[in-house]
């Protein structure tokens, strides 16, 4: 069947990615990457890090160091490290929708992404809330965003809300939906056979019995039995601020959060540098860095590449997973 082929999309050229992206060709590896992006920008990245870099043609299966597949995808204008252009915001989701088309099609085992910046894709007049929904959207079903590391999985009921919408959001069908696509991307994905998966409350002390809120009562505990009664193994409502104990944690195979800002920094905290953007539910595996295009440190060379090395490390795992299934 040959060696699986991921594509990876470099995303803003003024941002890391670029770098990111030639940093990563260079170790050694079992599958193919074919980058979907400008060579201008790959090979000035590739210049300006004083490192090799071999273009070859999107359908050439090399795995060698120093190597990469282009699917090339041409920039408006010439970019500049650090320097934001709304002009090439185009060829950044043309390059995802790309990585997307090849994977639905079968071309591409998976998809690993560098950061997108969104501000700029909507001053260019393309509304962009984000990748995870943009692949969503393309593939026409849920999915749920999780982000992981070795030590620890934290999936999201809800993901980009001003905190004042979330308590409105966190729905019977939405928190059911998250749930469902979890467990079943950690038995399909991740090859768990029975996960088990905590569930935080929305609230502080998880409601405190109803006297800190009622939605740990009313929606969040009423949709786990339920599932619980089809097989899936659940935890909670557990107090947030416990249920992240090594102790607790050593008990689960991921956790459910009601809200962004509720796992996340526990998450970062322990092992940014090796967190990865995980989107559950799509029909391949896509998975991201963890962190923003760094427009500060672009053309500096300092970017560290460890979320991208993990991002393309898991992908591959994930695919072959599937690929065995």
């Amino acid at each position: 069947m040959g060696p699986l082929r991921l594509a990876l999309v470099a995303g803003e050229p003024a941002g890391v990615g670029p770098e990111l992206c030639v940093r990563l060709a260079q170790r050694a590896r079992d599958h193919a990457l074919v980058a979907l992006a400008d060579p201008d920008v790959l090979l000035g990245a590739a210049s300006r890090l004083g490192l090799p870099l071999r273009l070859v043609a999107a359908d050439d299966a090399s795995t060698e160091a120093g190597t990469l597949a282009l699917a090339p995808v041409r920039n408006a204008r010439p970019a500049a490290p650090g320097r934001l252009d709304p002009a090439n915001a185009p060829a950044v989701i043309r390059a995802l929708l790309d990585a997307a088309d090849g994977c639905l099609a079968g071309r591409y085992d998976g998809m690993v992404t560098a950061p997108v910046h969104k501000g700029v894709v909507n001053d260019a007049g393309i509304p962009y809330t984000g990748t995870t929904e943009l692949l969503a959207a393309h593939a026409g079903c849920d999915v749920v965003m999780m982000l992981g590391h070795d030590d620890l999985r934290v999936a999201l009921v809800t993901t980009h809300l001003p905190l004042r919408a979330v308590p409105d959001a966190v729905t019977a069908p939405l928190v059911e939906r998250t749930l469902r696509i979890v467990d079943a991307a950690l038995r399909r994905d991740f090859g768990l056979s029975a996960p088990r998966i905590a569930v935080l409350g929305l609230n502080p002390h998880a409601g405190e019995d109803g006297h800190l809120g009622r939605e740990e009562i009313e929606v969040i505990a009423p949709v786990m039995r339920r599932l619980a009664s089809e097989g899936l193994v659940l935890a909670g409502p557990l107090p947030a601020d416990t249920a992240f104990l090594p102790q607790k944690l050593a008990g689960f195979d991921a956790v459910v959060a009601m809200y962004h800002d509720q796992g996340l920094p526990v998450l970062k905290h322990g092992g940014f540098e090796r967190a990865v953007n995980i989107t559950l539910g799509l029909p391949y595996p896509r998975v991201a860095v963890d962190h923003g295009t760094a427009l500060d440190l672009a053309g500096t060379g300092r970017a560290d590449p460890s979320s991208l090395f993990a991002a393309a490390d898991l992908c591959a795992r994930l695919a072959a997973n599937r690929r065995s299934a």
